[in-house]
C-alpha cells in the first residue's frame, strides 16, 4: 500500500480512529493486524518471512537474556544473524551467484509448484519489500540484548507490533526497541498539536515526494536511458535531477511516516537533515539516511574498533563500513563502487583536515558545501546506472556531448523548485512542523494551501513507487 495512494488515505484515518476509540489493551492488536494489512497488500506471500524474522528473535531475545554461559549467549545470537542475514542473503543476494532466470520459466513454477515459484520469484524477480529494513531493526534487538543494553520483551504481539509497525515497516527510518517499543505501549491522547505537527510533516513529505520527485523522475530516466541523446546541459541535470529526486522522494517518506506515526502519539527519529547543505562528507552522513548511518555506526563500526584502533586499521574499518553499506542496497557492483567512493571521500577529507584544519570561515564553508554537493551528485551516477559498463558512455556525454535534444522543463516544475530550495534555506538545523510555528496564521495557512494546491494541480502524472522500496 503506497502512502500516495487512494487506500493509504482511507486505511490511515480508519486506523486512527480506531486507535483512539479502542480500550488500550486492544490497541497493540489493532496496530499490528493493520500493518499486516498494509504489508500483505503488497505481496501477501511474503508476510511468513516477517513471522519468521519476528519468532526467531523473540524467542532467541527470550534464551539469550536467561542464559549466563557465554558460549551458548554466542550461540544464540548466531543464529539470529544466520536466520535474517540468510533471508537477506538469499531473498536479495543470491541472485548474483545463480545462472540467468527466463521469466517464462518463473511464471511456470509459479503455476505448477506453487512454494517453488515463491522462492524463485522472490530470488530473481521481485526484492520482498522493506526487507533490509525490518531485517536491521530486529538484529539491532538481538544484539542489544546480547550486550545487556536492553530486557527482551515477554509479549510476542508486542514484539511482533515492534518489528512491523506500519508507518516505517518498509522504507524506515529504522528503530531501536528502546525508543519505539515503550511507545507502542501506551495510551496516547489525541490532542490538536499532535494532529496539527502530523499534518505539516505529511503535507510537506506528499509535497516533496509527488511534486518534486515524481516530476524528476520522467526526465531523469529520459537522460539516464538514453544520454548520447542530450546536449551537455540537459545530461547533467538529469544526472544532478536524479540526486535531487532520490532525497525528496526518500525524505518524503520519511517525513510522511513520521506523520503517520504522530497520528498514532508515536514520534519517529528524524531521517534526513537538509543533507545538500552539508560542507563536509561527515556532516552529509550525519544529515542523510540518519537511522541507517547510526545503525552502522553502533552495530559495525564502534565493534570494529571505531576510533580506538591504529591509522591503518581505522582507515580499513571505514572503508569497510562504507562498502558494506553500499552492499546494503542492493546486489550489484555499482552500489559497491558508490560506498567505496563516499569511503574514500571521508578518508580524504580526514586526512586533509589532520594536516591542515581549514579556517571555518563563510567562504570556506560555501566552497566545501559546493564541492561536496556535486562530489555526493557525480557519486549517485553509481547509484542509479544498472552496469559498469554504462558509466564510461554517461561520463563521457558529460563533459564531451554530442546530442542536441534539450530537456523540456515545464513552468510549474521549475516554481516548485523554487518553492523547493526556499524552504530547504528556511528548514537547515529545522524541521518543517516547527518551521511553520514562526509563521502568523495567515501566512501558515497561505503555505498550506500552496502545497495542496501543487498537490492535486502538478503532482507527477505517474504514481512511482518510493524508490528505497527496492532496498
Amino acid at each position: 500500500m503506497l502512502f500516495n495512494s487512494v487506500a493509504f488515505l482511507i486505511f490511515l484515518p480508519v486506523v486512527v480512529l480506531l486507535y483512539y476509540l479502542l480500550p488500550q489493551k486492544f490497541c497493540w492488536v489493532l496496530l499490528l493486524a493493520a500493518s499486516y494489512v498494509f504489508y500483505g497488500s503488497w505481496k501477501i506471500e511474503f508476510l511468513c518471512l516477517i513471522i519468521f524474522s519476528t519468532i526467531v528473535d523473540f524467542y532467541v531475545g527470550k534464551l539469550m537474556h536467561r542464559a549466563t554461559e557465554k558460549w551458548r549467549r554466542n550461540a544464540l545470537l548466531a543464529v539470529s544473524l544466520t536466520a535474517n542475514l540468510g533471508l537477506l542473503f538469499v531473498f536479495k543476494y543470491l541472485v548474483l551467484f545463480l545462472p540467468p532466470m527466463d521469466p517464462m520459466i518463473a511464471n511456470i513454477y509459479t503455476v505448477d509448484h506453487p512454494f517453488l515459484g515463491f522462492i524463485v520469484q522472490g530470488i530473481y524477480f521481485t526484492i520482498p519489500v522493506g526487507i533490509s529494513f525490518y531485517t536491521f531493526q530486529t538484529l539491532s534487538y538481538t544484539i542489544d540484548i546480547y550486550h545487556r543494553r536492553i530486557e527482551p520483551e515477554t509479549h510476542i504481539g508486542h514484539f511482533a507490533l515492534f518489528v512491523t509497525f506500519f508507518p516505517q515497516l518498509v522504507a524506515g527510518p529504522i528503530e531501536r526497541f528502546s525508543r519505539l517499543m515503550p511507545q507502542l505501549k501506551e495510551k496516547h491522547q489525541a490532542t490538536y498539536r499532535q494532529f496539527q505537527k502530523a499534518f505539516r510533516l505529511m503535507l510537506y513529505g506528499f509535497f516533496i515526494k509527488m511534486c518534486i520527485a515524481d516530476n524528476l523522475s520522467p526526465l531523469v530516466d529520459m537522460v539516464y536511458d538514453n544520454p548520447a541523446l542530450f546536449n551537455g546541459w540537459s545530461t547533467w541535470f538529469g544526472t544532478f535531477g536524479f540526486g535531487l529526486q532520490i532525497y525528496t522522494d526518500f525524505a518524503g517518506y520519511s517525513l510522511i511516516a513520521q506523520g503517520a506515526a504522530l497520528c498514532l502519539g508515536i514520534n519517529l527519529i528524524d531521517n534526513f537533515k537538509t543533507p545538500y547543505f552539508s560542507t563536509s562528507i561527515g556532516e552529509f552522513w550525519n544529515r542523510w539516511h540518519i537511522s541507517l548511518s547510526n545503525w552502522f555506526r553502533d552495530y559495525l563500526y564502534i565493534p570494529l574498533g571505531g576510533n580506538k584502533v591504529s591509522l591503518l586499521r581505522w582507515s580499513v574499518n571505514i572503508l569497510a563500513v562504507f562498502i558494506i553499506s553500499g552492499f546494503w542496497h542492493g546486489a550489484n557492483y555499482t552500489f559497491l563502487i558508490w560506498g567505496a567512493i563516499h569511503g574514500l571521500l571521508y578518508l580524504v577529507e580526514r586526512g586533509i583536515n589532520a594536516r591542515k584544519r581549514l579556517p571555518q570561515t563563510r567562504l570556506v564553508r560555501f566552497i566545501g558545501g559546493i564541492l561536496i554537493f556535486a562530489s555526493v551528485n557525480l557519486a549517485w551516477l553509481f547509484f542509479r546506472i544498472d552496469t559498469l559498463t554504462d558509466v564510461p558512455n554517461h561520463v563521457s556525454q558529460l563533459f564531451h556531448s554530442t546530442g542536441a535534444t534539450v530537456l523540456e522543463l515545464t513552468w510549474p516544475l521549475v516554481a516548485m523548485l523554487g518553492v523547493f530550495l526556499v524552504f530547504e534555506l528556511l528548514l537547515y538545523n529545522n524541521r518543517i512542523d516547527r518551521l511553520l510555528d514562526k509563521f502568523n496564521l495567515p501566512l501558515r495557512w497561505t503555505i498550506y494551501a500552496l502545497f495542496v494546491w501543487c498537490i492535486t494541480a502538478w503532482a507527477g502524472v505517474t504514481n512511482h513507487p518510493f524508490i528505497y522500496f527496492q532496498f
